[in-house]
Protein backbone atom coordinates (compact mmCIF):
# COMPACT_ATOMS: atom_id res chain seq x y z
CA UNK A 1 0.00 0.00 0.00
CA UNK A 2 1.25 3.59 -0.04
CA UNK A 3 3.50 4.57 2.81
CA UNK A 4 4.58 8.19 1.10
CA UNK A 5 1.62 10.54 -0.15
CA UNK A 6 2.41 13.51 -1.73
CA UNK A 7 -0.91 16.08 -1.26
CA UNK A 8 -0.32 19.47 -2.82
CA UNK A 9 -2.99 22.00 -1.48
CA UNK A 10 -4.02 25.59 -2.34
CA UNK A 11 -6.51 25.98 0.41
CA UNK A 12 -9.63 25.72 -2.19
CA UNK A 13 -12.70 23.50 -1.60
CA UNK A 14 -11.16 20.92 -4.13
CA UNK A 15 -7.94 21.14 -2.33
CA UNK A 16 -9.41 20.32 1.15
CA UNK A 17 -11.28 17.59 -0.18
CA UNK A 18 -7.70 16.29 -1.81
CA UNK A 19 -6.03 16.59 1.66
CA UNK A 20 -9.14 14.67 3.17
CA UNK A 21 -8.95 11.59 1.02
CA UNK A 22 -5.26 11.60 1.29
CA UNK A 23 -5.68 11.51 5.25
CA UNK A 24 -8.43 8.66 4.63
CA UNK A 25 -5.59 6.49 2.53
CA UNK A 26 -2.35 7.23 5.21
CA UNK A 27 -4.92 5.94 8.01
CA UNK A 28 -5.75 2.84 5.92
CA UNK A 29 -2.25 2.41 4.87
CA UNK A 30 -0.02 4.13 7.97
CA UNK A 31 1.29 6.01 5.56
CA UNK A 32 2.74 9.59 6.11
CA UNK A 33 1.71 12.64 3.91
CA UNK A 34 3.97 15.74 2.67
CA UNK A 35 1.53 18.44 2.03
CA UNK A 36 2.77 20.68 -1.01
CA UNK A 37 2.69 24.43 -1.70
CA UNK A 38 3.83 26.62 -4.68
CA UNK A 39 3.55 30.36 -4.86
CA UNK A 40 4.51 31.43 -7.98
CA UNK A 41 6.57 34.79 -7.75
CA UNK A 42 6.55 35.97 -11.50
CA UNK A 43 2.50 35.42 -11.71
CA UNK A 44 1.45 36.84 -8.29
CA UNK A 45 3.98 40.22 -9.07
CA UNK A 46 2.22 40.42 -12.88
CA UNK A 47 -0.83 39.92 -11.82
CA UNK A 48 -1.56 43.12 -10.08
CA UNK A 49 -1.70 46.43 -12.43
CA UNK A 50 1.81 48.43 -12.43
CA UNK A 51 4.07 45.17 -10.87
CA UNK A 52 7.21 45.75 -10.12
CA UNK A 53 8.10 47.30 -6.10
CA UNK A 54 4.87 47.31 -4.96
CA UNK A 55 3.44 43.71 -5.97
CA UNK A 56 6.54 43.01 -3.58
CA UNK A 57 4.08 43.24 -0.68
CA UNK A 58 1.58 41.08 -2.56
CA UNK A 59 4.42 38.21 -3.32
CA UNK A 60 5.15 38.28 0.43
CA UNK A 61 1.60 38.05 1.70
CA UNK A 62 1.35 34.87 -0.82
CA UNK A 63 4.10 33.01 0.98
CA UNK A 64 3.24 34.11 4.59
CA UNK A 65 -0.58 32.64 3.42
CA UNK A 66 0.85 29.48 1.90
CA UNK A 67 3.05 28.87 5.08
CA UNK A 68 0.03 29.91 7.52
CA UNK A 69 -2.03 26.79 5.11
CA UNK A 70 0.37 24.50 5.16
CA UNK A 71 0.93 25.19 9.08
CA UNK A 72 -2.90 25.06 9.14
CA UNK A 73 -3.17 21.50 7.32
CA UNK A 74 -0.39 20.09 9.06
CA UNK A 75 -1.58 20.57 12.51
CA UNK A 76 -5.38 18.92 11.13
CA UNK A 77 -2.90 15.72 10.02
CA UNK A 78 -1.10 15.80 13.14
CA UNK A 79 -4.70 15.69 15.26
CA UNK A 80 -5.12 12.34 13.44
CA UNK A 81 -1.93 10.73 14.29
CA UNK A 82 -0.61 10.48 10.86
CA UNK A 83 3.24 11.62 10.21
CA UNK A 84 3.00 14.93 8.09
CA UNK A 85 5.92 16.87 6.99
CA UNK A 86 5.10 20.35 4.52
CA UNK A 87 7.39 21.97 1.61
CA UNK A 88 6.84 25.33 0.04
CA UNK A 89 7.99 26.07 -3.01
CA UNK A 90 8.97 29.88 -3.93
CA UNK A 91 9.18 29.69 -7.69
CA UNK A 92 9.91 32.37 -10.40
CA UNK A 93 9.45 29.38 -13.32
CA UNK A 94 7.15 26.83 -14.24
CA UNK A 95 3.93 25.39 -14.01
CA UNK A 96 2.38 23.92 -10.74
CA UNK A 97 2.55 20.39 -12.36
CA UNK A 98 6.33 20.51 -12.98
CA UNK A 99 6.79 21.41 -8.89
CA UNK A 100 4.43 18.91 -8.30
CA UNK A 101 6.45 16.13 -10.63
CA UNK A 102 9.64 17.22 -9.10
CA UNK A 103 8.81 16.87 -5.16
CA UNK A 104 6.78 13.27 -6.01
CA UNK A 105 10.18 12.00 -8.11
CA UNK A 106 12.53 14.23 -5.32
CA UNK A 107 11.29 12.77 -2.14
CA UNK A 108 9.88 9.17 -3.14
CA UNK A 109 5.87 9.63 -3.27
CA UNK A 110 4.21 6.51 -3.75
CA UNK A 111 1.18 8.51 -4.77
CA UNK A 112 -0.37 11.81 -5.18
CA UNK A 113 -3.72 12.94 -4.37
CA UNK A 114 -4.64 16.27 -5.76
CA UNK A 115 -8.09 18.09 -5.98
CA UNK A 116 -9.00 19.12 -9.35
CA UNK A 117 -11.90 21.66 -10.08
CA UNK A 118 -12.84 19.41 -13.54
CA UNK A 119 -12.96 22.42 -15.81
CA UNK A 120 -13.98 21.27 -19.17
CA UNK A 121 -14.79 23.17 -22.75
CA UNK A 122 -13.31 26.33 -22.83
CA UNK A 123 -12.33 26.97 -19.38
CA UNK A 124 -9.81 24.09 -19.31
CA UNK A 125 -8.11 25.38 -22.73
CA UNK A 126 -7.87 28.97 -21.59
CA UNK A 127 -6.45 27.83 -18.13
CA UNK A 128 -4.84 24.46 -18.84
CA UNK A 129 -4.92 21.84 -16.58
CA UNK A 130 -2.32 21.02 -14.21
CA UNK A 131 -4.49 17.84 -12.37
CA UNK A 132 -4.48 16.86 -15.99
CA UNK A 133 -0.42 17.24 -16.93
CA UNK A 134 0.21 15.33 -13.70
CA UNK A 135 -1.68 12.42 -14.55
CA UNK A 136 0.03 12.42 -17.64
CA UNK A 137 3.52 13.10 -16.54
CA UNK A 138 3.51 11.12 -13.34
CA UNK A 139 5.47 8.35 -12.60
CA UNK A 140 3.41 7.46 -9.91
CA UNK A 141 -0.37 6.75 -9.53
CA UNK A 142 -2.22 10.06 -9.06
CA UNK A 143 -5.24 9.73 -7.15
CA UNK A 144 -7.35 12.57 -8.43
CA UNK A 145 -10.63 14.20 -6.33
CA UNK A 146 -12.97 16.30 -8.19
CA UNK A 147 -15.25 18.88 -6.36
CA UNK A 148 -18.62 17.72 -6.08
CA UNK A 149 -21.41 18.63 -8.42
CA UNK A 150 -23.55 21.39 -7.25
CA UNK A 151 -27.18 20.74 -6.47
CA UNK A 152 -29.65 21.36 -8.90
Amino acid sequence: MYKRILVPIDGSPTSTRGLEEAVKLATLAGGSLRLLHVVNEISAAMGMPGFGEANIDVVQLQKEGGAKLLAQARESVQAQNIPVDTVLIESVSGRLSDHVLAQAKQWGAEIVVLGSHGRRGLGRMVLGSDAEQIIRSSEVPVLVVREPEAAE
